[in-house]
């Protein structure tokens, strides 16, 4: 069988140049006679596959000294309860932007630490939309603000991030890291899971301000301190890495593919086809996100009735566009195109959905 167009939130669709690289070298990691799979993470040549990584995630976001790139196991999930048990302090509270099922968890996961508050959410019109900056406002007793950038469940993004002045600003790009140029420079700490866009499941990548890792409680569990992870190089103990091998692999093909301003527009062309589509029959095609807040990494929608939803996710894969069910927890339907996602499966799915709509209407 052909390879299908993968439309899965994640773990999600991989550059094929990538995947045929990791097939050549599976066998003999250059020249070394192993597999990256069965070799030591304190080997001089796994050190360089670690560097190596850190070095063009670095160069894509234009980050200096000045901010290190961790490789760290436990999923996206493991951060909500990391960043505060790190960072928030007694006295202080952790300042949430809830903008969806997942910055809730995020939350909720704070509150088993400390204090939390409530900065905006969109949770009473099923996270919609995400704020404009006039709705948001910092106490000076934040210990940090959190955001999540772009939402996988409900399919909004920020395009624009708050500007916080001096209170650190946290953010969970899991779904969006690395598919636009932004300025990094403004986050204290970025985190992100790699299985939905710039590698397989298994490994977290954290990117963070050195200085705002430096001084953590020692009294942390050792495990769950940046600093820790900062002052070994994320080889405090073995990592995932043959996940941190395919995260450098991706960097590189970003680099070759001229760039975060080259996928940014990628995005928006490929965005645009499936987006043009549900606009044009609204009564059919039902977005739920605001317009001015859609998400260019997943597209949500859904049609009149659930039976229409699972005519038009079987018909779909049949021809070879899969993963399109929405999440369990909300139903519908999702096109999650992240950056390795071609063109070309754009094209068809837009195509497929005029389709399935002169069809069923």
């Amino acid at each position: 069988m052909g390879r299908i167009y993968n439309f899965s939130a994640g773990p999600a669709v991989l550059p094929l140049e990538v995947l045929e690289e990791v097939q050549k070298e599976l066998l003999d990691f250059q020249g070394t006679g192993m597999s990256i799979l069965e070799m030591s993470h304190r080997s001089p040549s796994y050190e360089r596959v670690n560097a190596e990584a850190e070095a063009d995630i670095k160069e894509l976001l234009g980050l200096g000294d000045d901010y290190c790139v961790l490789f760290l196991g436990g999923g996206g999930s493991l951060q909500f309860s990391m960043v505060a048990m790190n960072f928030l302090t007694p006295g202080k509270k952790g300042g949430y932007v809830i903008t969806s099922t997942f910055s809730d968890k995020a939350m909720k996961e704070a509150q088993k630490i400390g204090e939390t508050s409530i900065l905006f959410s969109s949770k009473e019109n099923k996270y919609n939309r995400v704020p404009r900056p006039e709705e948001l406002s910092y106490s000076d007793d934040l210990a940090y603000v959190h955001i999540t950038g772009n939402n996988t469940i409900e399919g909004t993004e920020f395009m624009d991030y708050p500007e916080t002045g001096e209170i650190p600003l946290i953010a969970d790009l899991s779904s969006d890291i690395l598919s636009r140029p932004i300025d990094a420079s403004k986050f204290a700490l970025i985190y992100a899971g790699a299985q939905k866009n710039i590698g397989p499941g298994g490994v977290v990548v954290v990117i963070a301000r050195k200085s705002y890792l430096a001084g953590r409680d020692k009294a942390l569990p050792t495990m769950l301190n940046y600093e820790v992870h900062m002052d070994n190089n994320s080889l405090y103990n073995t990592p995932p890495a043959f996940g941190v091998y395919i995260v450098g692999k991706v960097a590189k093909w970003l680099k070759t593919q001229g760039g975060l301003e080259v996928m940014a527009k990628r995005n928006q062309e490929k965005a645009k086809l499936v987006y043009d589509v549900i606009d044009a029959h609204p009564d059919f095609f039902r977005g739920y996100a605001d317009k001015d807040c859609r998400s260019l990494m997943n597209v949500t929608f859904g049609l009149p009735t659930e039976e229409l939803e699972a005519k038009f996710a079987t018909e779909a894969k049949a021809i070879g566009l899969d993963g399109l069910k929405g999440h369990r927890s909300v139903g519908g339907l999702r096109a999650s195109i992240y950056n390795a996602m071609p063109k070309a499966g754009c094209e068809k799915l837009a195509e497929f959905m005029e389709k399935f709509y002169k069809n069923n209407k």
